[in-house]
């Protein structure tokens, strides 16, 4: 009985589906005792039924254990829609004003596109373009600037480029900065301690990396750190508490997408594993939001976007599930504003299709 509850247990946590592939096994291994041996075995065939139907009273519970908590808490709003639809951006917020640079628009897989919105009035308004086009970049606010980092140049993960840029609101300019070592898209950024982390993405043979650089504005140059744990792109990076969070992504297609949670320590330079996301996806879009990272959308679930919207709370290492999105949506970004967290553009059908140009706002009670 033990044994049939740990082969149960250890289904459990790969989900559902292996559960009820290991329920049809352990059936069909007591089927014979049933069907064959019925008149002469009838204390084991006692015995068999007994286990069968504890078997699937554990497999009820563990499942219902490895599933992230579910609140339903929340609620999806829409504010001024983008100047036009747009797929594959990069999203920065700065002095309480929000920026979705580059992507895919108005014809162009790789558009240099920067536009503004302000929270405090509802409107929109188009600031200098970056140098170079670019889709698939990261992007993080930091000390009053935007920086944004790497990206593709050409449909379906083509073109990498090892491009860093860095755009000052206040003058409305940009300038170039020191390249990455190595080029890549679909690059996690984040920043730290006055320093931007690019973790993982995808190189110019298309193939993905656990290569992790930080770049120090102070010397002007970028150094190389401790690799992911394993290489992937189209991941959730974010800094949280003085350590960065590495979340779902891809090892190659969508059908590899992973929920690996990996935490960096700067002080250590070293990586540790955390709670992994529930649902496993790539090309969500994170934020933190009072406290809580939240994971939206992603790409693909039996070709369709997903909708999930899980947070994990950094403080108990547990993961729930929040309201979902109405519409599910991949290759967007997100920032946290005062009350609010901001949720612009993407793609709602799978491969770049359907690209949108709503602002999504989410907020809890």
């Amino acid at each position: 009985m033990d044994t049939l509850r740990w082969q149960w247990q250890q289904a459990a946590l790969l989900g559902a589906g292996t559960a009820r592939a290991e329920f049809m096994r352990i059936r069909w291994r007591c089927l014979p005792s049933w069907e064959l041996n019925h008149s002469s075995r009838r204390g084991e065939d006692v015995k068999c039924v007994a286990i069968f139907l504890v078997a699937i009273i554990i497999c009820l519970v563990t499942v219902r254990q490895a599933r992230p908590q579910s609140t339903g808490q929340g609620k999806w709003s829409e504010k001024a829609r983008l100047p036009e639809p747009r797929g594959e951006v990069a999203v920065a917020s700065v002095n309480g004003k929000i920026y979705v640079l580059g992507g895919s628009a108005r014809g162009r897989d790789d558009q240099p596109l920067n536009e503004e919105y302000d929270p405090s009035t509802d409107r929109w308004r188009e600031r200098a373009p970056m140098p170079v086009g670019l889709s698939h970049a990261g992007a993080v606010g930091m000390n009053g600037k935007v920086f944004v980092v790497g990206g593709f140049t050409r449909n379906v993960h083509m073109g990498a480029l090892d491009v860093a840029l860095e755009y000052d609101p206040a003058r409305d300019s940009w300038r170039m900065l020191p390249p990455l070592k190595i080029p890549r898209g679909s690059v996690g950024v984040a920043a730290l301690n006055g320093k931007v982390y690019a973790i993982g993405g995808r190189g110019v043979d298309t193939v993905t990396v656990a290569t992790h650089e930080v770049y120090d504005p102070v010397t002007g140059k970028w150094s190389e750190l401790a690799p992911l744990p394993k290489a992937r792109d189209h991941l959730a990076v974010i800094a949280v508490d003085g350590r960065i969070h590495a979340i779902g992504g891809r090892f190659s297609g969508t059908a590899d997408n992973t929920g690996m949670h990996d935490v960096y320590d700067p002080a250590t330079n070293s990586w540790k594993s955390a709670a992994p996301l529930p649902t496993a996806r790539s090309a969500t879009a994170v934020t933190l939001y009072r406290n809580l990272i939240i994971v939206s959308g992603g790409e693909c679930n039996d070709r369709k976007t997903f909708v999930e919207n899980e947070a994990y709370d950094v403080k108990t290492d547990h993961w729930v599930s929040l309201a979902p999105m109405s519409i599910g949506r991949h290759g967007f970004r997100a920032v946290t504003v005062g009350e609010f967290a901001y949720f612009a553009g993407g793609a709602q059908g799978c491969g770049g299709g359907e690209i949108s140009d709503t602002l999504l706002v989410f907020s809890l009670p």
